[in-house]
């Protein structure tokens, strides 16, 4: 069986933006103009095709990244001439941050990304961290300034913005015809044309000239386009320069080359809602993003001798595939979504979990329309599809050919900062409650589930209060548990702020066979990792181990045992109770006794010591500290930056947008339960807030006071 589509003609991407800035709006019209749905679903109505769930049709908002499957043919080819048909497969992102996770693992499996701006308000805070995500995966960027019929719509504010607070590399293509209510269409500026789109839903697109009133503008604009694309060309500069006119498909050629290189992120504009300018947008997509053979091979590392390979995005390559969400499906099951690499995979086939270590059989495969599912046999390299009837896959694991075994980079999360205990109402619901929990931590890495020893109460942890709100109500609609919940509490952390040394020998002697572990540690702040970590290092995002022992005076065997010690003594904490990190543990001196020796002794043993030499560390307690950014009317910010002050915040600067001023702050995460009540009371309900994490930073000495006494 041959692949349906060539490589070069597959484009992967996601769209990605602010909560509200129009990107389901957007996606209903890829599906309705690709001709995959014929009823457009509005977000307002709670009709949409990618929010599917009862949650996001509800509050009108993206939860969850939802697998789109399309094929487009650009509206520069003739009618009826499929010969430049491309397969999209696209991931339509949440904005809002709880959910975050969902748009840094989708990035990490995608080409290209579609970046969605509100027009009125431009780059926003989810924006900037989206943007950033994309920066990290070297993402290539197309932008989409939407909204354009809202009043106070502004493209050049909003192409500012992007130029300021996102790249210098932003370029317009487009620029529009009218604004607000006005809104008629655009102009495209390399092929000098103006764009309306006619008939239902705007289906029709109907090329014509540019008014007279915005042809000087227009001309322009396409000669600073035309500056910026030569730049990136030594021969078309010099053809620039000497006042030669450059071919349409030429610049192009450079443009697309420059993009997927990320050095331009060319900008169109348009009103999604009204219908205008989203098929010029599928056009730059072909155009422009690449396809899976535009990007450079994927790199691993051998699992059986830690060397690192690469695969190229061939079918002929050995399968490898990079698993990037699960999501409990309520026809088939669990499904495992994945990224195909190299090679190709069929449906009933073996496959090897280089991650695990583990074998298992790949039952069917689908490829996902929204909620609805198409069954496929096999799969190709540069694919997106989900798995049926993995057991034991997980987020971030590595699925490969067991003779040819490969182990890609994990994706990374971000710890929880905020956690609530949870209880079930009855028996029955407790039975179900772990099994729930279960299948919810498995579908979203930064949703933790801790018991807690001494008061033997399950706490669930998250990104937000909205992450865990959502869970719970997930919990009672799917898996049909009833829990009571207690109130968002703030996940703090502890550290150490000094070095420290301690020594514990852990002796136990009884009838028979003693116990005896004896361990010497020097422990201090964790420091940023070296480019090669040494051989005697175990090294993790919060920890680092160093076994220094010389001699044999502890032999091998117990190593593991010590530093599992040293990590269940930094689960217990020390001024409060709460879990340690940021910490480098040195192992330098012990002994043993040849017949009493055992892990047990030497786990207890280093724990101890530990404990004890953190207590000399200047151990201090860490919180996590948010960015917030505060949109309010003028006559209210005296109000506002007043009330953030008395939270502890940072305010660092104060900006405009439109009519509102802009407020930046750091603020400590403790003081923001429940501050939107607050803020909107003060502003006569017009200011709104948004808030991601920042860091962790040491709470001053009055606080840390409340904290402990609050933990007793």
């Amino acid at each position: 069986m041959n692949r349906d589509y060539p490589l070069d003609k597959v484009r992967n991407f996601g769209i990605i933006a602010h909560i509200d800035a129009g990107k389901t709006t957007t996606s209903e019209r890829i599906l309705f103009y690709t001709g995959m749905i014929h009823k457009i679903g509005e977000v307002h109505e709670g009709e949409t095709t990618t929010d599917w769930m009862e949650q996001e049709r509800e509050r009108g908002i993206t939860i969850t990244a939802a697998a789109i499957t399309c094929f487009w043919n650009p509206t520069y080819m003739p009618k009826g001439d499929n010969s430049f048909k491309h397969r999209f497969n696209i991931i339509d992102t949440p904005g809002h941050i709880d959910f975050t996770v969902e748009v840094k693992r989708s990035l990490r499996v995608l080409d290209g990304a579609v970046v969605v701006f509100d027009g009125v308000a431009g780059v926003e805070p989810q924006s900037e961290t989206n943007w950033r995500y994309a920066e990290e995966g070297k993402v290539p960027r197309i932008c989409f300034i939407n909204k354009l019929d809202r009043m106070g719509a502004s493209f050049e504010f909003s192409y500012k913005s992007i130029l300021e607070r996102l790249s210098k590399n932003a370029v317009r293509m487009q620029i529009p015809i009218g604004l607000e209510e006005h809104h008629e269409g655009v102009i495209d500026l390399l092929k000098m044309k103006a764009y309306h789109f006619d008939g239902e839903k705007g289906i029709n697109v109907i090329e014509g000239e540019i008014p007279a009133d915005y042809l000087e503008e227009a001309k322009k604009y396409r000669a600073e386009l035309v500056e910026r694309i030569v730049e990136h060309e030594d021969s078309l500069m010099t053809q620039y320069l000497e006042g030669k006119e450059i071919a349409i498909d030429v610049l192009k050629g450079t443009l697309r080359k420059a993009v997927i290189d990320n050095k331009i992120f060319p900008v169109f504009t348009g009103s999604a809602l009204k219908n205008k300018g989203v098929q010029l947008v599928l056009d730059a997509v072909v155009e422009y993003l690449p396809s899976p053979s535009d990007i450079v091979a994927v790199k691993g590392v051998n699992p059986n001798n830690n060397e690192v390979i690469e695969r190229k995005p061939l079918d002929s390559e050995p399968f490898s595939a990079l698993v990037f969400k699960l999501q409990a499906d309520p026809f088939v099951g669990q499904l495992n979504f994945f990224r195909v690499y190299s090679g190709t995979v069929e449906s009933g086939s073996y496959i090897y979990n280089s991650t695990t270590g583990k074998k298992e059989r790949l039952g069917r495969i689908v490829r996902l329309q929204a909620n609805e599912r198409e069954e496929v046999k096999k799969v190709y390299a540069g694919e997106i599809a989900a798995a049926v009837g993995l057991k034991d896959a997980r987020t971030s694991h590595t699925l490969c050919d067991e003779d040819k075994p490969i182990v890609l980079d994990p994706i990374k999360f971000a710890e929880p900062v905020i956690s609530m205990r949870i209880e079930p109402k009855t028996k029955a619901d407790q039975e179900k409650m772990g099994f729930a929990l279960k299948r919810l931590t498995d579908e979203d890495p930064t949703f933790k589930v801790w018991s807690d020893a001494e008061t033997n109460e399950t706490v669930i942890k998250g990104m937000g209060e909205l992450q865990l709100e959502i869970m719970v109500d997930r919990m009672k609609r799917e898996f049909s548990v009833e829990a009571n919940v207690g109130k968002p509490q703030v996940a703090y952390k502890e550290t150490i702020q000094g070095a420290a040394e301690a020594e514990h020998k852990y002796i136990k002697q009884s009838g028979g066979k003693g116990q005896y572990g004896h361990v010497k540690l020097n422990i201090k702040p964790l420091e940023p990792a070296p480019e090669k970590i040494p051989k005697n290092v175990s090294r993790y995002d919060d920890f680092e181990f160093v076994n220094s022992i010389k001699g044999g005076v502890i032999p091998n065997e117990f190593i593991p045992a010590v530093e599992k010690g040293v990590r269940e003594g930094m689960e217990r904490g020390i001024v409060a109770g709460y879990k340690l990190t940021n910490i480098s543990c040195e192992l330098t001196y012990g002994s043993y006794h040849d017949v009493d020796s055992s892990e047990i002794a030497y786990k207890i043993a280093a724990s101890q010591a530990f404990q004890d030499a953190a207590k000399r560390a200047r151990p201090v307690i860490l919180e996590p500290i948010m960015k917030v950014e505060v949109v309010t009317p003028e006559k209210f910010m005296g109000d506002v930056t007043g009330h953030l002050s008395s939270k502890r915040a940072a305010i660092e600067d104060v900006g405009e947008r439109g009519m509102n001023k802009v407020i930046n702050a750091k603020v400590p995460l403790a003081e923001m339960f429940g501050y939107i009540t607050t803020l909107r009371s003060m502003t006569e309900g017009r200011a709104g807030y948004t808030m991601e994490f920042d860091h962790y930073e040491a709470v001053p000495a009055n606080v840390a006071q409340t904290i402990i006494e609050a933990r007793k």
